[in-house]
């Protein structure tokens, strides 16, 4: 079967969800699109089930902290269609202290560990999920590292002088 043109997924996307979902732009070939957190679920099952597109596979969800905009913290999720060879992007942007979306366990079981990292770093609470707790760092860290709140590098290390680099 033949990857399915982007223009099938927007048109489709756009006849079912209206102006809930928009469509950023296609980098690289890879359609990227935004919704809310209302709608993520809906999505997701419309994209999985849809006889047509068949996104069966969850390849990754993820985080992305961006301090400038209004909405900060991103969950995003890359899906692809291994009947097709098709592959989609979807963002939801969330508010930072309203860090929640539900869950995609409901869909996929493998979204269980995805989610549970995504929580880790980011701070991104999956409602719904079985067993949302950190998976990398230890329990009762307070801090989600690849948030960039903190300094690269800490400014109080003397090894970093420049005077023991001759400079």
């Amino acid at each position: 079967m033949a990857a399915i043109p982007n223009e099938d997924i927007v048109k489709a996307i756009g006849d079912k969800f209206a102006d809930a979902v928009t469509v950023i732009g296609e980098p690289y070939g890879l359609l990227t699109v935004e919704t809310g957190r209302e709608q993520i679920i809906d999505l997701l099952t419309f994209l999985k089930t849809d006889p047509s597109f068949k996104f069966t596979f969850l390849t990754d969800i993820t985080g992305i902290h961006y301090p400038e905009q209004e909405k900060q913290i991103g969950v995003i999720y890359h899906l692809h269609s291994l009947t097709t060879n098709t592959r989609i992007r979807i963002k939801v942007f969330l508010a930072d202290g309203d860090v929640h979306i539900p869950t995609a366990t409901v869909l996929w079981e493998g979204a269980n560990w995805m989610e549970r990292e995504t929580y880790d770093f980011f701070g991104v609470i999956f409602d719904g999920h079985p067993d949302l707790r950190r998976i990398l760092n230890v329990d009762d860290m307070t801090a989600f590292p690849m948030r960039k709140e903190f300094p690269l590098e800490d400014p109080n290390r003397v090894d970093k002088k420049d005077f023991y680099f001759g400079r």
